[in-house]
């Protein structure tokens, strides 16, 4: 079977830097930093006070109550997300074959509010006392399953789980579903709100997490002075269709994704293998798969984490694979601006990533003002850089040595390509 063209008809996001599109694009493109002092909850009892939330949105107003009662914060976010790459598709389920629509969709961790809450509630109050709820409300597919039961779409409803990379690879197995002719459309990307007492002190306790207290440098990917990850919370979707079934309708086209390439470092739970030949080869597998040459690449959003270890090894790959082609390329971390959204930062980098092909603009990566000599890579430190973007990666690399590479094109007609 002849392999299908795979194009992004739909975008949207909420996330520490905006509500919408619209509105974290063009702060990208300002370099406003999302990062502030947590507000949603208490930090009395606990060291970390800084974090990437997302910031004055009423979910309970946008969803309802009854809804929002239901939903634990991570499908909240998901829903938001989700809403707005469907409008932006305009697509109109009642003239679809649902049977080949399919969501994809995960989380890192899923419904951690909504556990912490329950455990505290059966301790105090009894375990009879639950809601019934809880389990709905916590497990992670439930964010692809609401969004399915709201859309009516019939087909494969999933959740990839690879810690951090867990969007990236959610997004390319929807991809690969539709390239191969399993679906014609499909929801995809992730969703993460982690910013609880638990979430913060887990991260906490394992020293991932930055010392700053300063919300405005905190979070320094590649820079000499970094210390460890910010966590940010948010969603990101987007909406891949067939090609030929977008230009039967008459759709818009962000972008098309042509590559994804996924490895295992096999290494250890939570470090990256030191030689950086895992996320080497996954970068190099997402460019064979969309027969992308490694001149071709402009540019690349960086896992770029701000931990020690993540950044130098990222660096080491990159420069590894390139190699003379390294310096044309430019490198952007979002997580300098959002933090580390988890299990959705791949999602939501993503939609950057597609972005920056689209309007041919990288934005800059914030708090990069000392540069560290072992991760010497073409970055876009001080302001955004305007510059052609046909093909660009996204790279997302998670605990247990679970690695992903999307490759982005720029959008060419059929004549064109």
């Amino acid at each position: 079977m002849m392999k299908r063209r795979v194009v992004i008809t739909g975008l949207g996001s909420i996330n520490p830097l905006g509500h919408n599109i619209m509105e974290t694009w063009q702060n990208a493109k300002e370099g406003k930093n999302g990062i502030d002092y947590i507000r949603r909850i208490s930090t009395d009892e606990i060291d970390v006070k800084i974090a990437g939330e997302v910031k004055d949105f009423d979910f309970s107003e946008y969803l309802g109550r009854k809804p929002y009662r239901r939903l634990d914060r991570f499908t909240h976010l998901a829903l938001k997300a989700t809403d707005e790459a469907m409008d932006d598709s305009e697509l109109n389920p009642e003239s679809l074959d649902l049977d080949r629509c399919g969501v994809y969709y995960s989380s890192g961790i899923g419904g951690l509010e909504t556990i912490a809450e329950e455990e505290d509630k059966a301790k105090n109050k009894g375990y009879n006392r639950l809601s019934p709820f809880f389990i709905p409300k916590a497990i992670i597919n439930l964010a692809a399953g609401n969004i399915a039961i709201k859309y009516g779409f019939k087909g494969m409803a999933t959740a990839s789980v690879t810690a951090c990379a867990s969007a990236t690879n959610t997004i390319g197995d929807a991809f690969r579903a539709i390239r191969d002719g399993y679906l014609d459309v499909a929801i995809s990307g992730g969703s993460e709100a982690s910013i609880t007492p638990l979430g913060l002190s887990g991260f906490k306790v394992m020293q991932a997490l930055s010392k700053s207290e300063d919300p405005k440098i905190a979070s320094r990917p590649f820079d000499k002075h970094r210390d460890g990850f910010v966590m940010g919370e948010g969603a990101g979707t987007i909406i891949l269709e067939a090609y030929e079934h977008a230009k039967k309708r008459g759709a818009n086209i962000h972008a098309e994704l042509v590559g994804y390439g996924s490895t295992s470092d096999a290494f250890h739970i939570t470090s990256p293998d030191s030689d950086g030949n895992g996320a080497r080869k996954c970068m190099q597998q997402a460019l064979k798969d969309g027969d992308v040459s490694l001149e071709s690449v402009q540019h690349i959003n960086a896992h770029g984490t701000s931990t020690p270890l993540n950044d130098k090894v990222e660096s080491f790959a990159i420069r590894n694979l390139f190699q003379a082609h390294t310096d044309k390329i430019h490198v952007h971390s979002t997580k300098s601006m959002m933090g580390h959204l988890l299990g959705a930062s791949g999602a939501v980098e993503s939609v950057m990533t597609v972005l920056a092909v689209k309007n041919d603009f990288v934005p800059q990566t914030l708090n990069l003002t000392t540069p560290d000599p072992e991760c010497d890579l073409n970055f876009t430190k001080n302001e955004g850089v305007r510059t052609v973007v046909d093909h660009a990666l996204c790279n997302s690399f998670g605990f247990g040595g679970h690695n992903a590479t999307l490759v982005f094109k720029k959008w060419r007609d059929e004549n064109e390509r």
